[in-house]
């Protein structure tokens, strides 16, 4: 098991808790902070298996911290252009583009795990490969789900395969129209994909997997300051020590620190936004507190 380490120095900032006067310390502490999960899964199920894990956050932190999520990709990720989120669990591309527009500070990802995209077929389907999806309607959940349709549609592509995407929202409506035979296949990641049913992976299969990549990002929004990080961080560590069953439940082991370097290996594919299609502007409702 594997525990955060010390704060890089690249998220400290120059405000704490100790520099502001009585009745802005007091205001910051009873602030609520707005967790934001980046909604690969019904908003319904999100919750489900998400606020345990937050509850806890508060418990262990004493700020209280509020579970919120969007009705898809595309609205969650105007809530990031808008910094709306305090702290914010988003995709590896999220992170690298809104880490520049809206200021968030990575401090930490899953350990243990690296990010893959999966393509999935409905178990008696004919289709072995990817080749037998060129030309196929496909499900993925939006145009800039770093694991389950940037990657997927990029490295399709490369081979020299036609992707005809149709974009349906979540994870879970991707699994659950491929097993009812709407489309030739679609895409996911392994977390989402693991955590479904029993039932409805049984009428699936994965038939690819792509290339593994640092997988999302924990982060702050800049108004965050460097005493709550480091609060926060700790307390994820001791969560993981006594209450390994949270994280069981979001599909995770553990945590290890993470700095912005960390995301090197996702800009490094140099993508871009007639590729992703990102959202990366517009007012929507994101804070409900």
């Amino acid at each position: 098991m594997r525990i955060l380490k010390k704060l890089s120095l690249m998220i400290v900032t120059g405000m704490t808790l100790a520099t502001l006067s009585a009745p802005q310390a007091v205001a910051e502490t009873k602030k609520t902070l707005l967790f934001g999960i980046v909604p690969q899964q019904a908003a319904s199920r999100l919750a489900k298996i998400w606020v345990p894990f937050i509850n806890a956050l508060s418990k262990e932190t004493g700020y209280k911290i509020k579970f919120a999520t969007m009705k898809d990709i595309p609205t969650f990720e105007q809530c990031l252009a808008q910094g709306a989120y305090d702290i914010a669990y988003m995709n590896p591309y999220h992170y690298t583009v809104f880490s520049k527009k809206s200021g968030y500070r990575a401090f930490a990802h899953q350990s243990e795990k690296k990010l893959k995209g999966l393509i999935v077929v409905k178990k008696d389907s004919k289709a072995k490969t990817l080749d037998d999806l060129n030309n196929k309607k496909m499900a993925f959940p939006s145009p800039a789900a770093f694991g389950a349709s940037v990657l997927p549609r990029a490295e399709m592509a490369a081979k020299g395969l036609a992707v005809d995407p149709i974009y349906v929202k979540s994870h879970d409506s991707v699994y659950r129209s491929v097993a009812a035979g709407i489309f030739a296949g679609g895409g996911g990641v392994q977390r989402t994909f693991g955590s479904m049913p029993d039932d409805l992976k049984d009428q699936l299969r994965v038939i690819y997997k792509t290339q593994a990549y640092t997988p999302h990002a924990f982060a702050v929004n800049k108004d965050v300051s460097a005493e709550k990080i480091e609060k926060i961080s700790q307390a994820m560590a001791m969560i993981e020590k006594k209450s390994p069953e949270l994280l069981t439940l979001i599909g995770m082991k553990g945590f290890d620190t993470a700095s912005d370097a960390s995301w090197d290996d996702v800009r490094n594919l140099g993508l871009s936004q007639s590729q992703t299609e990102i959202v990366q502007q517009g007012k929507v409702k994101c804070r409900l507190d």
